[in-house]
């Protein structure tokens, strides 16, 4: 399935961190911190300014990108987890 993004809006496909394990002790998914640092799937075409130009979005499909702790709308398309951000929520390309 493909999804194509409206607006300003983006699609990240969050990247989770390998935590060292020590011990025994296991932390459920729940109590886990969550990822704030994520793979570009998808970008919209960008918004519309009040005399109906077109800003482009900074970012380009494939960026990786940092973005705000609690951002976004999460998705699960093909049992994949995704976020809806808006161009806003991103804070930083990572290069």
């Amino acid at each position: 399935m493909k999804i194509k993004p409206l607006a300003d809006r983006i699609v990240v496909e969050p990247i989770e961190e390998e935590e060292p394990k020590k011990g025994k002790i296991i932390i459920p998914d729940t109590a886990k911190e969550k990822p704030q640092q994520g793979k570009v799937i998808a970008v919209g075409p960008g918004r519309i300014i009040e005399d109906g130009k077109r800003i482009s979005p900074e970012v380009k499909t494939g960026d990786t990108v940092l973005y705000g702790k609690y951002s976004g709308t999460e998705i699960e398309i093909d049992d994949k987890k995704y976020l809806i951000l808006d161009e806003r929520d991103i804070l930083a390309v990572i290069e």
